[in-house]
C-alpha cells in the first residue's frame, strides 16, 4: 500500500489502528521512530519523516520508541508483489535461513547467484540480506525482552545469536541501547523457558467469527483445539516438539499467544508461522476494496476476511490430497486417521507426521482408492528432499492436479492470489450470483475471493 506524506500525516494524527504497521514515523529532533498509533504527543510535521518499514527507519539512523514499541506492530507488506524471488528470500530469512546457513546456501535454495541476491536486496530493501536478517533478529529479541521472562541468554539463543557478546554488540548497534536497558524489571523464574507468552498485533477489522467457524469445521482433535476466543495446535520440527494457544482480544487488536517448545532456536519460525496461519499481517480494508470490484461493486456481507493457514506446505498438501472429491467432513475424518498413524503421539497431544514417516504407514487402513494412497506416498517421498513451493514440479507427480497445488499454495504457503475456480464450492457459489464476476479484478488478493465465495454457502 503506497501512502503519500499527506495520508501518513492524517493517519498518525488520527492514530488510526487500520494503518498500524503500514508506515513508521521518525522524528528528526529526537532520533526516534514510532508506530502510527504512538500515544506520545504528536510532533510537528516539519520534524517528521515517514518510512514504509521499521528496517528502513533503522537504516536511516533512527532508534525504536520504547513507548509504542515498533517491534510489536503488525507486519508491513511493503515489499510484497515486487519480486517473487525477493518474497521467497524474505520468507526464508524470517524463518531463520541466515542464522543457520551462510548466504551462499540461501542463494542456492533460490536458484540464483549470491551476487544477484545481494543486488536484489540493495535495490528493493535498501540493505544487504545479512543486515536485514540481523535487524529482524534484534526486533524479535526486543519483543521477547519486553514481553517475556526469558533470561537474556535464552533470548539471544532463541534469536539466532551463538554468543551473548555478539548479541549485546549487535543489539546496541541496531538500537543504541543494551538488552538490559530494554528488559523490564521483573523476576526471572527457573522454568521461564518452558512457556512463552507474548502479544501479536493485527490491523482491524478482523473477522474472528469466520476464522473460528472455518477452523471448527476442519478441526483434528489432539492436533488442534478451539474454544470461543482461542485456537491452538501442536507442531514439530526435527527433534523439537511444541504447541501454542492464541487467544483473541478484539479490544486490543491482538492475540495473546502462549507457546511451549522444547528447543528455543525454533521460536522465530514458530512466531512467523503463527502470524501466517492467523493472517495477522493482512490489510483487510485494501483487500475488501479489490473484492468489491470483483463482485460487481456489491457491498460485501463479511468484513475483516482473513486467510486461515495450515502449519506447513506438507500438511496442506496431505490435507488437499485427502480432500480430493470428498466433502469437508469426510476429508477431516481421513486427516484424523492419517494423524493417528504418527508413533510420536502421546497423552492428549497428536502431531502431524513428517514426510519421512509416511513410508512406514499402512495407508490401506484409510479405506481409500489405491491410486490415492500411491499419491500420498509419492508426494511424501518428494517432500523429503524437495521444497514444496514449485508448482510445476508438484504437477509432475501422479495424482497431483491444479486444484491440489493451488490449495497447497493458498493455505500452506498463504499465497494471497489463488482463485480455486475448479473447486466445487466455488462453482456452487458462482452459480448463485446473478451476474458473472471478473476474478482478475480481485488480484492480487484472489485467495480472499475464494474464501468469500465459500462463506456465501454457509
Amino acid at each position: 500500500m503506497e501512502m503519500t506524506p499527506i495520508q501518513c500525516q492524517q493517519a498518525r494524527l488520527a492514530r488510526d489502528t487500520r494503518y498500524d504497521g503500514l508506515f513508521f514515523t521518525a522524528v528528526k529532533t529526537t532520533g526516534i521512530y514510532c508506530r502510527s498509533i504512538c500515544p506520545a504527543p504528536a510532533p510537528k510535521e516539519k520534524n517528521v519523516e515517514y518510512f514504509p518499514t521499521a528496517v528502513a527507519a533503522a537504516n536511516a539512523g533512527y532508534r525504536p520508541c520504547l513507548r509504542c514499541r515498533p517491534d510489536s506492530a503488525p507486519g508491513s507488506p511493503a515489499w510484497l508483489g515486487k519480486n517473487a524471488t525477493l518474497n521467497r528470500a524474505l520468507r526464508l530469512i524470517d524463518e531463520g535461513a541466515l542464522t543457520e546457513q551462510p548466504l551462499t546456501h540461501l542463494a542456492d535454495r533460490l536458484g540464483i547467484t549470491e551476487r544477484y541476491l545481494r543486488q536484489l536486496f540493495v535495490d528493493e530493501v535498501g540493505l544487504s540480506p545479512k543486515s536485514y536478517s540481523l535487524y529482524q533478529q534484534c526486533l524479535l529479541a526486543k519483543k521477547l525482552l519486553h514481553d517475556t521472562c526469558l533470561p537474556v541468554t535464552d533470548v539471544a539463543m532463541a534469536c539466532g545469536f551463538n554468543s551473548i557478546r555478539r548479541f549485546n554488540d549487535c543489539f546496541k548497534q541496531q538500537f543504541f541501547l543494551t538488552p538490559s536497558q530494554i528488559r523490564k524489571q521483573q523476576k526471572v523464574t527457573a522454568d521461564a523457558g518452558k512457556g512463552i507468552a507474548l502479544s501479536l498485533a493485527y490491523r482491524p477489522p478482523y473477522n474472528w467469527a469466520y476464522l473460528h467457524q472455518f477452523f471448527a469445521s476442519r478441526l483434528i482433535p489432539g492436533l488442534e483445539w478451539l474454544d470461543e476466543q482461542s485456537y491452538g495446535r501442536t507442531f514439530q520440527y526435527d527433534e523439537c516438539v511444541g504447541r501454542f494457544t492464541a487467544t483473541h482480544h478484539e479490544e486490543k487488536s491482538s492475540f495473546r499467544v502462549e507457546i511451549y517448545l522444547t528447543d528455543l532456536k525454533y521460536l522465530p519460525r514458530v512466531i512467523k508461522t503463527i502470524r501466517r496461519c492467523l493472517d495477522l499481517d493482512a490489510d483487510s480494508s485494501l483487500i475488501e476494496q479489490q473484492l468489491q470490484q470483483a463482485m460487481n461493486g456489491e457491498e460485501l456481507d463479511m468484513a475483516g476476511v482473513r486467510l486461515p493457514g495450515i502449519w506447513s506446505p506438507f500438511e496442506a498438501g496431505i490435507r488437499a490430497i485427502l480432500g480430493q472429491q470428498v466433502s469437508v467432513k469426510a476429508a477431516r475424518n481421513l486427516v484424523g486417521r492419517f494423524v493417528a498413524f504418527n508413533p510420536n503421539n502421546a497423552n492428549d497431544y497428536c502431531y502431524f507426521p513428517a514426510p519421512e514417516q509416511v513410508s512406514q504407514f499402512d495407508l490401506d487402513l484409510l479405506g481409500m482408492p489405491q491410486r490415492r494412497r500411491e499419491t500420498l506416498w509419492q508426494f511424501s517421498a518428494f517432500a523429503v528432499d524437495n521444497p514444496l513451493d514449485d508448482g510445476k514440479s508438484l504437477l509432475a507427480l501422479p495424482g497431483i492436479g491444479p486444484w491440489t497445488v493451488d490449495y497447497l499454495r493458498m493455505r500452506g504457503l498463504s499465497d494471497p492470489d489463488i482463485f480455486l475456480v475448479s473447486d466445487l464450492g466455488v462453482k456452487k457459489a458462482l452459480a448463485m450470483i446473478p451476474e458473472p464476476i471478473d476474478d482478475s479484478l480481485a488480484a492480487p488478493w484472489r485467495s480472499y475471493l475464494t474464501l468469500y465465495l465459500w462463506s456465501t454457502l454457509s
